[in-house]
Protein backbone atom coordinates (compact mmCIF):
# COMPACT_ATOMS: atom_id res chain seq x y z
CA UNK A 1 0.00 0.00 0.00
CA UNK A 2 1.24 3.52 -0.32
CA UNK A 3 2.07 6.08 1.52
CA UNK A 4 -1.13 8.11 0.44
CA UNK A 5 -3.07 5.03 0.68
CA UNK A 6 -1.31 4.35 4.35
CA UNK A 7 -2.16 7.81 5.56
CA UNK A 8 -5.95 8.05 4.42
CA UNK A 9 -6.47 4.38 6.27
CA UNK A 10 -5.13 5.94 9.54
CA UNK A 11 -7.38 8.78 9.12
CA UNK A 12 -10.58 6.71 8.69
CA UNK A 13 -9.76 4.03 11.39
CA UNK A 14 -10.05 5.51 14.85
CA UNK A 15 -9.04 2.96 17.48
CA UNK A 16 -6.88 3.24 19.87
CA UNK A 17 -5.51 -0.27 21.75
CA UNK A 18 -7.91 -2.06 18.92
CA UNK A 19 -8.72 -6.23 19.39
CA UNK A 20 -6.25 -7.68 16.50
CA UNK A 21 -5.16 -11.45 15.32
CA UNK A 22 -3.44 -12.91 12.61
CA UNK A 23 -6.16 -16.14 13.09
CA UNK A 24 -9.23 -15.26 14.62
CA UNK A 25 -10.06 -19.14 15.08
CA UNK A 26 -6.81 -18.56 17.74
CA UNK A 27 -8.43 -15.61 19.53
CA UNK A 28 -8.58 -11.75 19.33
CA UNK A 29 -6.00 -10.24 21.67
CA UNK A 30 -6.16 -6.15 22.46
CA UNK A 31 -2.24 -4.44 21.04
CA UNK A 32 -1.21 -1.18 20.68
CA UNK A 33 -2.45 0.59 17.73
CA UNK A 34 1.06 0.08 15.49
CA UNK A 35 1.09 -3.34 16.27
CA UNK A 36 -2.24 -4.11 15.21
CA UNK A 37 -1.57 -2.78 12.21
CA UNK A 38 0.91 -5.05 11.39
CA UNK A 39 -1.25 -8.38 12.03
CA UNK A 40 -4.13 -9.42 9.40
CA UNK A 41 -7.26 -8.74 10.91
CA UNK A 42 -7.93 -5.27 13.38
CA UNK A 43 -11.19 -4.41 14.62
CA UNK A 44 -13.23 -1.98 12.98
CA UNK A 45 -14.22 0.60 15.65
CA UNK A 46 -13.46 2.19 18.67
CA UNK A 47 -15.61 0.11 21.72
CA UNK A 48 -17.87 3.92 22.00
CA UNK A 49 -17.83 4.87 18.48
CA UNK A 50 -18.44 3.77 14.63
CA UNK A 51 -17.18 5.93 12.22
CA UNK A 52 -17.31 2.84 9.78
CA UNK A 53 -19.47 0.65 8.22
CA UNK A 54 -18.63 -2.46 6.76
CA UNK A 55 -20.05 -5.48 4.66
CA UNK A 56 -18.53 -9.00 4.36
CA UNK A 57 -19.34 -10.36 1.00
CA UNK A 58 -18.84 -13.72 0.72
CA UNK A 59 -18.81 -14.72 -3.26
CA UNK A 60 -15.92 -14.82 -5.91
CA UNK A 61 -16.94 -11.75 -7.36
CA UNK A 62 -17.58 -9.38 -4.21
CA UNK A 63 -15.48 -6.60 -5.67
CA UNK A 64 -17.88 -6.36 -8.69
CA UNK A 65 -20.45 -6.55 -6.57
CA UNK A 66 -19.17 -3.11 -4.60
CA UNK A 67 -18.56 -1.33 -7.29
CA UNK A 68 -21.11 -1.77 -9.86
CA UNK A 69 -23.65 0.94 -10.54
CA UNK A 70 -23.08 3.38 -7.53
CA UNK A 71 -21.07 5.55 -8.26
CA UNK A 72 -22.04 8.51 -6.30
CA UNK A 73 -21.59 5.70 -2.86
CA UNK A 74 -19.07 3.50 -3.59
CA UNK A 75 -17.25 2.05 -0.88
CA UNK A 76 -14.02 3.80 0.51
CA UNK A 77 -12.33 0.61 -0.05
CA UNK A 78 -12.47 -2.88 -0.63
CA UNK A 79 -10.43 -5.13 1.22
CA UNK A 80 -9.94 -8.51 -1.35
CA UNK A 81 -8.78 -11.77 -0.34
CA UNK A 82 -6.61 -12.72 -3.97
CA UNK A 83 -7.16 -16.13 -2.85
CA UNK A 84 -11.36 -16.97 -3.30
CA UNK A 85 -12.12 -13.21 -4.09
CA UNK A 86 -14.17 -12.37 -1.10
CA UNK A 87 -13.88 -9.01 0.69
CA UNK A 88 -15.09 -6.36 3.09
CA UNK A 89 -16.38 -2.96 1.65
CA UNK A 90 -15.51 -0.30 4.02
CA UNK A 91 -18.03 2.81 3.76
CA UNK A 92 -17.08 5.80 6.37
CA UNK A 93 -19.35 8.40 7.66
CA UNK A 94 -18.67 11.97 8.33
CA UNK A 95 -19.54 11.71 11.44
CA UNK A 96 -19.07 9.16 14.06
CA UNK A 97 -22.53 7.39 15.70
CA UNK A 98 -21.70 7.11 19.29
CA UNK A 99 -23.02 3.62 20.44
CA UNK A 100 -23.34 4.29 24.73
CA UNK A 101 -25.27 7.53 25.19
CA UNK A 102 -28.66 7.26 25.79
CA UNK A 103 -29.37 10.03 24.26
CA UNK A 104 -28.23 9.40 20.81
CA UNK A 105 -29.97 6.16 20.39
CA UNK A 106 -31.63 7.29 17.12
CA UNK A 107 -28.42 8.14 15.10
CA UNK A 108 -27.47 4.06 16.05
CA UNK A 109 -30.53 2.25 15.32
CA UNK A 110 -30.45 4.35 11.79
CA UNK A 111 -26.60 3.39 11.32
CA UNK A 112 -27.77 -0.34 11.53
CA UNK A 113 -30.76 0.19 9.20
CA UNK A 114 -28.05 1.32 6.59
CA UNK A 115 -25.63 -0.91 7.17
CA UNK A 116 -28.18 -3.67 6.87
CA UNK A 117 -28.95 -1.68 3.62
CA UNK A 118 -25.57 -1.77 2.21
CA UNK A 119 -25.72 -5.56 2.64
CA UNK A 120 -28.79 -6.03 0.81
CA UNK A 121 -27.16 -3.95 -1.36
CA UNK A 122 -24.34 -6.67 -2.44
CA UNK A 123 -25.98 -9.77 -0.86
CA UNK A 124 -23.43 -9.44 1.96
CA UNK A 125 -23.42 -11.95 5.39
CA UNK A 126 -25.87 -11.96 6.97
CA UNK A 127 -24.15 -13.07 10.06
CA UNK A 128 -21.18 -10.49 10.16
CA UNK A 129 -20.73 -9.09 13.05
CA UNK A 130 -18.79 -6.32 12.30
CA UNK A 131 -16.39 -6.25 14.55
CA UNK A 132 -13.44 -7.40 12.98
CA UNK A 133 -12.27 -6.45 9.09
CA UNK A 134 -9.98 -6.92 7.19
CA UNK A 135 -6.64 -5.04 7.56
CA UNK A 136 -5.99 -3.20 4.42
CA UNK A 137 -2.21 -2.58 5.08
CA UNK A 138 -1.19 -6.49 5.50
CA UNK A 139 0.02 -8.07 2.79
CA UNK A 140 -2.31 -11.15 2.73
CA UNK A 141 -5.13 -8.45 1.27
CA UNK A 142 -5.37 -6.36 -2.05
CA UNK A 143 -6.95 -3.04 -0.90
CA UNK A 144 -8.76 -1.01 -3.35
CA UNK A 145 -9.20 2.44 -2.52
CA UNK A 146 -11.76 4.27 -4.39
CA UNK A 147 -12.75 7.46 -3.02
CA UNK A 148 -11.76 9.74 -0.06
CA UNK A 149 -15.26 10.75 0.51
CA UNK A 150 -17.04 11.06 4.23
CA UNK A 151 -20.75 10.16 4.28
CA UNK A 152 -23.25 11.54 5.90
CA UNK A 153 -26.07 8.66 6.60
CA UNK A 154 -28.56 10.47 4.81
CA UNK A 155 -26.68 10.68 2.16
CA UNK A 156 -26.39 6.68 1.80
CA UNK A 157 -29.97 6.36 3.00
CA UNK A 158 -31.54 8.07 -0.32
CA UNK A 159 -29.10 5.69 -3.00
CA UNK A 160 -30.43 2.88 -0.67
CA UNK A 161 -34.18 3.81 -1.45
CA UNK A 162 -33.22 4.48 -4.78
CA UNK A 163 -32.09 1.37 -5.63
CA UNK A 164 -35.21 -0.41 -3.80
CA UNK A 165 -32.17 -1.47 -0.65
CA UNK A 166 -33.35 -0.09 2.57
CA UNK A 167 -35.23 -2.66 4.59
CA UNK A 168 -38.48 -2.59 5.31
CA UNK A 169 -39.87 -1.27 9.17
CA UNK A 170 -40.65 -4.90 9.69
CA UNK A 171 -36.95 -5.72 9.51
CA UNK A 172 -36.23 -3.83 12.71
CA UNK A 173 -39.14 -7.01 14.59
CA UNK A 174 -37.27 -9.62 12.69
CA UNK A 175 -33.92 -7.89 13.27
CA UNK A 176 -34.31 -8.80 17.21
CA UNK A 177 -34.66 -12.54 16.74
CA UNK A 178 -30.63 -12.98 15.87
CA UNK A 179 -29.27 -9.41 16.00
CA UNK A 180 -25.46 -8.56 14.85
CA UNK A 181 -23.17 -5.56 14.54
CA UNK A 182 -24.75 -2.31 15.67
CA UNK A 183 -28.33 -4.57 15.96
CA UNK A 184 -26.60 -5.81 19.18
CA UNK A 185 -26.39 -2.58 20.77
CA UNK A 186 -29.54 -1.65 20.07
CA UNK A 187 -31.47 -4.46 21.08
CA UNK A 188 -29.33 -4.95 24.22
CA UNK A 189 -30.12 -0.89 24.97
CA UNK A 190 -33.67 -1.54 24.19
CA UNK A 191 -34.29 -4.35 26.37
CA UNK A 192 -32.49 -3.22 29.36
CA UNK A 193 -33.95 -0.15 29.88
CA UNK A 194 -37.24 -1.24 29.44
CA UNK A 195 -36.32 -3.27 32.80
CA UNK A 196 -34.63 -0.74 34.05
CA UNK A 197 -37.39 1.60 34.09
CA UNK A 198 -39.07 -1.15 36.92
CA UNK A 199 -35.86 -1.42 38.70
CA UNK A 200 -36.03 2.53 39.46
CA UNK A 201 -39.93 2.08 40.44
CA UNK A 202 -39.52 -0.25 43.17
CA UNK A 203 -36.26 1.70 44.43
CA UNK A 204 -37.64 4.48 44.17
CA UNK A 205 -40.21 3.27 46.72
CA UNK A 206 -37.74 3.01 49.20
CA UNK A 207 -37.20 6.46 50.41
CA UNK A 208 -38.69 9.46 49.83
CA UNK A 209 -36.07 11.02 48.54
CA UNK A 210 -33.29 9.52 46.14
CA UNK A 211 -29.82 8.88 48.31
CA UNK A 212 -26.32 7.86 46.63
CA UNK A 213 -27.32 4.00 47.99
CA UNK A 214 -30.43 4.12 45.72
CA UNK A 215 -28.29 5.55 42.80
CA UNK A 216 -25.30 2.75 43.59
CA UNK A 217 -28.21 -0.25 43.86
CA UNK A 218 -29.79 0.78 40.37
CA UNK A 219 -25.98 1.04 38.46
CA UNK A 220 -25.39 -2.07 39.75
CA UNK A 221 -28.94 -3.69 39.13
CA UNK A 222 -28.51 -2.51 35.47
CA UNK A 223 -24.77 -3.43 34.96
CA UNK A 224 -26.02 -7.01 36.39
CA UNK A 225 -29.11 -7.10 33.88
CA UNK A 226 -27.00 -5.58 30.96
CA UNK A 227 -24.44 -8.14 31.06
CA UNK A 228 -26.43 -10.72 31.27
CA UNK A 229 -28.18 -9.97 28.38
CA UNK A 230 -25.28 -9.52 26.31
CA UNK A 231 -24.21 -13.44 27.39
CA UNK A 232 -26.87 -14.44 25.49
CA UNK A 233 -24.91 -13.87 22.07
CA UNK A 234 -22.59 -15.79 20.39
CA UNK A 235 -20.55 -13.31 19.95
CA UNK A 236 -21.28 -10.67 22.69
CA UNK A 237 -20.27 -7.02 22.94
CA UNK A 238 -16.69 -5.94 24.53
CA UNK A 239 -17.11 -5.31 28.31
CA UNK A 240 -16.29 -2.23 28.36
CA UNK A 241 -18.87 -1.18 25.86
CA UNK A 242 -21.48 -3.38 28.25
CA UNK A 243 -20.53 -1.32 30.56
CA UNK A 244 -21.30 1.75 28.72
CA UNK A 245 -25.04 1.04 27.70
CA UNK A 246 -25.12 0.51 31.52
CA UNK A 247 -23.90 3.54 32.80
CA UNK A 248 -25.71 5.84 29.69
CA UNK A 249 -28.69 3.97 31.02
CA UNK A 250 -27.93 5.05 34.51
CA UNK A 251 -27.38 8.15 33.92
CA UNK A 252 -30.74 9.10 31.85
CA UNK A 253 -32.72 7.71 34.62
CA UNK A 254 -31.12 9.32 37.69
CA UNK A 255 -31.21 12.74 35.71
CA UNK A 256 -34.49 12.78 33.56
CA UNK A 257 -36.72 9.81 34.66
CA UNK A 258 -39.71 11.21 36.22
CA UNK A 259 -40.53 8.05 37.99
CA UNK A 260 -37.53 8.75 39.52
CA UNK A 261 -37.02 12.62 39.95
CA UNK A 262 -40.12 12.64 41.04
CA UNK A 263 -40.80 9.05 42.17
CA UNK A 264 -43.68 10.71 45.38
CA UNK A 265 -45.93 11.83 42.45
CA UNK A 266 -45.71 8.97 39.98
CA UNK A 267 -46.05 6.18 42.81
CA UNK A 268 -49.61 8.39 43.94
CA UNK A 269 -50.50 8.57 40.15
CA UNK A 270 -50.10 5.30 39.79
CA UNK A 271 -51.90 4.16 42.87
CA UNK A 272 -55.11 6.48 42.05
CA UNK A 273 -54.65 4.85 38.76
CA UNK A 274 -54.51 1.17 40.06
CA UNK A 275 -57.79 2.14 42.33
CA UNK A 276 -59.44 3.90 39.46
CA UNK A 277 -59.12 0.85 37.23
CA UNK A 278 -60.48 -1.69 40.20
CA UNK A 279 -63.34 0.30 40.84
CA UNK A 280 -64.15 0.07 37.41
CA UNK A 281 -63.59 -3.50 36.78
CA UNK A 282 -65.61 -4.00 40.11
CA UNK A 283 -68.61 -1.70 38.55
CA UNK A 284 -68.61 -3.64 35.61
CA UNK A 285 -69.03 -6.82 37.55
CA UNK A 286 -71.56 -5.56 39.98
CA UNK A 287 -73.06 -4.49 36.59
CA UNK A 288 -73.15 -7.42 34.58
CA UNK A 289 -74.02 -9.51 37.78
CA UNK A 290 -77.20 -7.80 37.98
CA UNK A 291 -78.02 -7.71 34.55
CA UNK A 292 -77.93 -11.94 34.66
CA UNK A 293 -80.15 -11.43 37.87
CA UNK A 294 -82.76 -9.35 36.10
CA UNK A 295 -82.92 -11.51 33.00
CA UNK A 296 -82.92 -14.75 34.79
CA UNK A 297 -86.04 -13.26 36.70
CA UNK A 298 -88.08 -12.07 33.10
CA UNK A 299 -87.17 -15.88 32.04
CA UNK A 300 -89.02 -17.24 35.54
Amino acid sequence: MSEEKDSQWEQMWLPLWPLASDDLRQGIYRESRSKALRRRYIEANPQALSNLLVVDIDHPDALMRAVWDRHSWLPNAVVENPTNGHAHAVWALREPVTRTEYAKRKPLAYATAITEGLRRSVDGDKGYSGLMTKNPEHRSWEAHWLTDELYALPQLEHHLAEWGFLPPPSWKKTRRRNPVGLGRNCDIFESARVWAYRLARRIRQRNEHATPADSHDLLTGISEHVTMLNLGYSEPLPANEVAGIARSIHRWIVTHFYGWTNSRVVNEATFTTIQSARRKKATAKTSQTIQEALSDLQAD
